[in-house]
Protein backbone atom coordinates (compact mmCIF):
# COMPACT_ATOMS: atom_id res chain seq x y z
CA UNK A 1 0.00 0.00 0.00
CA UNK A 2 1.76 3.01 -0.81
CA UNK A 3 1.53 5.40 1.75
CA UNK A 4 4.36 8.58 2.00
CA UNK A 5 5.28 9.53 5.30
CA UNK A 6 8.47 8.29 6.23
CA UNK A 7 9.11 8.25 10.22
CA UNK A 8 10.63 12.38 11.16
CA UNK A 9 14.43 12.67 11.55
CA UNK A 10 14.03 15.45 14.07
CA UNK A 11 12.16 17.08 16.12
CA UNK A 12 10.32 19.09 13.51
CA UNK A 13 6.47 20.07 13.56
CA UNK A 14 4.83 19.70 10.49
CA UNK A 15 1.66 21.26 9.54
CA UNK A 16 -1.96 19.43 9.04
CA UNK A 17 -4.59 20.86 7.24
CA UNK A 18 -7.63 19.44 9.39
CA UNK A 19 -11.20 19.46 8.96
CA UNK A 20 -12.70 16.85 10.99
CA UNK A 21 -13.73 14.42 8.48
CA UNK A 22 -12.58 11.57 7.93
CA UNK A 23 -9.48 11.85 5.51
CA UNK A 24 -7.97 14.57 7.78
CA UNK A 25 -8.47 12.58 10.46
CA UNK A 26 -7.12 9.45 9.72
CA UNK A 27 -4.00 11.51 8.87
CA UNK A 28 -4.02 13.31 11.68
CA UNK A 29 -3.55 9.75 13.69
CA UNK A 30 -0.83 8.27 11.01
CA UNK A 31 1.10 11.17 11.71
CA UNK A 32 1.09 10.78 15.34
CA UNK A 33 1.86 7.31 15.09
CA UNK A 34 5.03 7.68 13.12
CA UNK A 35 6.21 9.80 16.06
CA UNK A 36 5.58 12.98 13.78
CA UNK A 37 4.58 16.36 15.58
CA UNK A 38 2.10 17.81 14.44
CA UNK A 39 0.13 21.44 14.35
CA UNK A 40 -3.09 20.96 13.20
CA UNK A 41 -4.89 24.14 11.40
CA UNK A 42 -8.69 24.57 10.92
CA UNK A 43 -10.20 27.14 8.65
CA UNK A 44 -13.08 29.07 9.72
CA UNK A 45 -14.73 29.98 6.62
CA UNK A 46 -19.02 30.85 7.65
CA UNK A 47 -20.09 27.81 5.75
CA UNK A 48 -22.81 25.75 6.33
CA UNK A 49 -20.97 23.33 8.07
CA UNK A 50 -18.54 24.81 10.11
CA UNK A 51 -20.19 24.91 13.63
CA UNK A 52 -21.07 20.70 14.04
CA UNK A 53 -17.88 20.70 11.88
CA UNK A 54 -15.66 22.59 13.85
CA UNK A 55 -17.04 21.01 17.65
CA UNK A 56 -16.54 17.63 16.21
CA UNK A 57 -12.76 18.15 15.49
CA UNK A 58 -12.68 19.43 18.75
CA UNK A 59 -13.85 16.08 20.07
CA UNK A 60 -11.37 14.26 17.95
CA UNK A 61 -8.45 16.06 18.65
CA UNK A 62 -9.22 15.64 22.42
CA UNK A 63 -9.63 12.14 21.81
CA UNK A 64 -6.23 11.96 20.34
CA UNK A 65 -4.00 14.07 22.41
CA UNK A 66 -0.62 13.00 22.99
CA UNK A 67 2.61 14.85 23.53
CA UNK A 68 2.92 14.92 19.83
CA UNK A 69 0.01 17.02 18.79
CA UNK A 70 0.17 20.84 19.50
CA UNK A 71 -2.72 23.31 20.11
CA UNK A 72 -5.43 23.84 17.21
CA UNK A 73 -4.46 26.62 14.94
CA UNK A 74 -7.93 27.99 13.97
CA UNK A 75 -7.84 30.59 11.20
CA UNK A 76 -10.62 33.04 9.84
CA UNK A 77 -11.25 32.97 6.40
CA UNK A 78 -14.65 34.14 5.61
CA UNK A 79 -16.51 33.10 2.33
CA UNK A 80 -20.41 34.66 2.36
CA UNK A 81 -19.16 37.84 0.43
CA UNK A 82 -17.47 35.77 -2.21
CA UNK A 83 -19.77 32.64 -2.78
CA UNK A 84 -22.77 34.90 -1.93
CA UNK A 85 -25.84 32.85 -3.37
CA UNK A 86 -23.75 29.30 -3.50
CA UNK A 87 -25.48 26.22 -1.75
CA UNK A 88 -23.14 26.09 0.97
CA UNK A 89 -24.04 29.50 2.00
CA UNK A 90 -27.72 29.70 1.52
CA UNK A 91 -28.05 26.14 2.63
CA UNK A 92 -30.57 25.94 -0.83
CA UNK A 93 -30.12 23.16 -3.39
CA UNK A 94 -27.48 20.92 -1.37
CA UNK A 95 -26.28 18.18 -3.48
CA UNK A 96 -28.03 15.00 -2.09
CA UNK A 97 -27.21 11.29 -2.67
CA UNK A 98 -27.67 11.36 -6.06
CA UNK A 99 -25.49 14.01 -7.26
CA UNK A 100 -22.57 13.36 -8.58
CA UNK A 101 -19.09 14.31 -6.78
CA UNK A 102 -18.89 17.16 -8.83
CA UNK A 103 -21.96 18.62 -7.43
CA UNK A 104 -19.78 19.46 -4.18
CA UNK A 105 -17.44 21.66 -5.66
CA UNK A 106 -16.22 24.78 -4.23
CA UNK A 107 -14.73 27.05 -6.56
CA UNK A 108 -11.05 27.44 -5.15
CA UNK A 109 -11.15 25.11 -1.98
CA UNK A 110 -7.83 24.38 -1.89
CA UNK A 111 -6.20 27.34 -2.47
CA UNK A 112 -8.44 29.14 -0.19
CA UNK A 113 -7.73 26.57 2.75
CA UNK A 114 -3.84 26.61 1.72
CA UNK A 115 -2.74 30.02 1.77
CA UNK A 116 -3.92 31.02 5.31
CA UNK A 117 -2.24 27.96 7.22
CA UNK A 118 0.54 27.83 4.79
CA UNK A 119 1.49 31.50 5.93
CA UNK A 120 1.15 30.71 9.43
CA UNK A 121 3.67 27.99 8.69
CA UNK A 122 6.14 30.12 6.74
CA UNK A 123 6.01 32.90 10.08
CA UNK A 124 6.44 30.45 12.84
CA UNK A 125 9.02 28.31 11.54
CA UNK A 126 7.17 24.99 10.01
CA UNK A 127 8.53 23.87 6.37
CA UNK A 128 5.99 21.16 5.58
CA UNK A 129 2.13 21.58 5.76
CA UNK A 130 0.06 18.57 4.95
CA UNK A 131 -3.49 17.83 2.91
CA UNK A 132 -5.38 15.09 2.57
CA UNK A 133 -7.03 14.76 -1.14
CA UNK A 134 -6.92 10.81 -2.34
CA UNK A 135 -6.26 9.89 -5.57
CA UNK A 136 -10.37 9.73 -6.77
CA UNK A 137 -10.49 13.41 -5.87
CA UNK A 138 -11.78 14.99 -9.13
CA UNK A 139 -11.02 18.20 -8.80
CA UNK A 140 -8.43 20.79 -10.79
CA UNK A 141 -7.16 22.18 -7.68
CA UNK A 142 -6.65 18.91 -6.19
CA UNK A 143 -3.53 17.60 -8.65
CA UNK A 144 -0.21 17.12 -7.91
CA UNK A 145 0.40 20.13 -11.09
CA UNK A 146 -1.81 22.47 -9.51
CA UNK A 147 0.20 21.55 -5.89
CA UNK A 148 3.33 22.07 -7.79
CA UNK A 149 2.91 25.27 -9.08
CA UNK A 150 0.73 26.94 -5.95
CA UNK A 151 3.50 25.34 -4.01
CA UNK A 152 6.34 27.43 -6.52
CA UNK A 153 4.16 30.86 -6.51
CA UNK A 154 3.17 31.00 -2.81
CA UNK A 155 6.82 29.94 -1.90
CA UNK A 156 7.88 33.09 -4.58
CA UNK A 157 5.21 35.17 -2.61
CA UNK A 158 6.32 35.04 0.71
CA UNK A 159 10.22 34.41 0.49
CA UNK A 160 10.01 31.06 2.10
CA UNK A 161 10.51 27.31 1.18
CA UNK A 162 6.52 25.48 2.72
CA UNK A 163 6.52 22.18 1.04
CA UNK A 164 3.09 20.93 0.26
CA UNK A 165 2.68 17.61 1.19
CA UNK A 166 -0.15 15.38 -0.23
CA UNK A 167 0.43 11.68 1.63
CA UNK A 168 -2.84 10.12 0.56
CA UNK A 169 -2.59 10.97 -2.94
CA UNK A 170 -2.10 7.37 -3.99
CA UNK A 171 -4.25 5.93 -2.15
CA UNK A 172 -8.20 4.96 -2.66
CA UNK A 173 -11.22 5.42 0.03
CA UNK A 174 -10.93 1.91 1.33
CA UNK A 175 -7.33 2.20 1.83
CA UNK A 176 -7.33 4.96 3.66
CA UNK A 177 -10.10 3.83 5.48
CA UNK A 178 -8.37 0.63 6.38
CA UNK A 179 -5.53 3.15 8.01
CA UNK A 180 -8.25 4.56 9.84
CA UNK A 181 -9.03 1.30 11.58
CA UNK A 182 -9.50 1.74 15.56
CA UNK A 183 -9.47 5.28 15.25
CA UNK A 184 -12.91 7.13 17.20
CA UNK A 185 -14.10 7.60 13.49
CA UNK A 186 -17.54 8.58 15.21
CA UNK A 187 -15.70 12.27 15.92
CA UNK A 188 -15.01 12.96 12.78
CA UNK A 189 -17.80 15.03 10.61
CA UNK A 190 -18.28 14.75 6.76
CA UNK A 191 -22.00 16.55 6.34
CA UNK A 192 -22.34 19.49 4.45
CA UNK A 193 -26.23 19.80 5.47
CA UNK A 194 -26.20 19.28 9.36
CA UNK A 195 -29.47 19.33 11.17
CA UNK A 196 -27.72 21.13 14.01
CA UNK A 197 -25.05 18.89 15.22
CA UNK A 198 -25.93 15.89 14.05
CA UNK A 199 -25.45 14.70 10.03
CA UNK A 200 -28.21 15.22 8.27
CA UNK A 201 -28.40 11.82 6.33
CA UNK A 202 -29.70 12.65 2.81
CA UNK A 203 -26.72 14.93 1.51
CA UNK A 204 -23.74 13.60 -1.12
CA UNK A 205 -21.09 13.57 1.67
CA UNK A 206 -23.18 11.76 3.86
CA UNK A 207 -24.09 9.34 1.20
CA UNK A 208 -20.25 9.38 0.61
CA UNK A 209 -19.89 8.52 4.55
CA UNK A 210 -21.66 5.73 4.75
CA UNK A 211 -20.14 4.19 1.74
CA UNK A 212 -16.67 4.44 2.95
CA UNK A 213 -17.33 2.13 6.11
CA UNK A 214 -19.01 -0.37 3.81
CA UNK A 215 -16.03 -0.49 1.80
CA UNK A 216 -14.00 -2.15 4.66
CA UNK A 217 -17.07 -4.41 5.56
CA UNK A 218 -16.85 -1.56 9.11
CA UNK A 219 -20.17 -0.71 10.65
CA UNK A 220 -20.93 2.82 10.33
CA UNK A 221 -20.92 4.50 14.22
CA UNK A 222 -22.50 8.15 12.72
CA UNK A 223 -25.59 8.74 14.59
CA UNK A 224 -27.60 10.18 11.31
CA UNK A 225 -30.82 12.75 11.88
CA UNK A 226 -32.97 11.42 8.45
CA UNK A 227 -33.09 7.89 7.46
CA UNK A 228 -30.22 6.14 4.93
CA UNK A 229 -30.36 7.58 1.20
CA UNK A 230 -32.48 5.24 -0.42
CA UNK A 231 -28.89 4.46 -2.71
CA UNK A 232 -27.67 2.52 0.36
CA UNK A 233 -30.23 0.51 2.43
Amino acid sequence: MPFDLPPPSDERTLGLLFSGGLDSAILLGQMLAKGWRVRPFYIRSGLLWQRAEERTAGRFLAALACPGLEPLVTLSLPLADVYQNHWSVTGVGVPDAATPDEAVYLPGRNPLLVIKAALWCRLNGIDELALAPLNSNPFADATPEFFAEFQAALNRATLGDVRLMRPFSELSKREVMELGRGYPLELTFSCINPAGALHCGACNKCHERRKAFRLIGAEDPTDYAGRPDAAMC
